[in-house]
């Protein structure tokens, strides 16, 4: 775990009332402050609340080379777009770190099918598919079999509803 990550989750526990009760309540609340330009990036990465990782630790490199979700390592953490990504091994770290956007879900991970209705699902990473060399994660079985109807279709709709969704993803 992460340094900063660390921090947060002492922010979320018990440390905010020893904090407040040391006097520190400004330092907390500086620290605690939310820059919105890094708050829309990083809502705009379907990430895990808990853990602060983008699509739930799963290597998103392993898609494409095992042709499989796989859960990435610890060891093997970069950050991107405001959220951690884990990766099952250094070259496929590396292989992100060279060219994150060719290796990232496309729509940050948000169900393309949910997108086309103007809704931000996130999608899970055991249900996904890479269509013109880019992942989609999807929100359910139905989400997925309706996209590989007719991806291309699934894809323009969800285009042209992505940056109204962004903009509700960053309030």
């Amino acid at each position: 775990m992460t340094a900063r990550r660390r921090f947060r989750k002492c922010i979320a526990a018990p440390c905010v009332g020893a904090a407040l009760t040391l006097g520190f309540g400004l330092l907390l609340a500086s620290a605690a402050r939310v820059d919105p330009a890094r708050a829309a990036t990083t809502e705009r990465v379907v990430t895990d609340r808990n853990t602060g990782l983008a699509i739930y630790g799963v290597d998103p490199v392993a898609y494409f080379t095992d042709r499989k979700a796989v859960v990435g390592r610890a060891e093997f953490e970069f950050r991107f777009a405001g959220a951690v990504w884990r990766f099952h091994n250094e070259g496929n770290r590396a292989a992100f770190a060279a060219d994150p956007k060719v290796y990232s879900p496309r729509f940050g991970g948000y169900d393309p099918v949910g997108i086309a209705r103007g809704v931000s699902t996130p999608g899970y990473p055991q249900l996904w598919a890479i269509v013109n060399d880019r992942l989609y994660l999807f929100y359910t079985a139905d989400a997925r079999a309706a996209f590989m109807a007719d991806p291309a279709a699934a894809i323009a709709a969800a285009e042209a509803r992505w940056a109204e969704v962004m903009r509700q993803l960053a309030e």
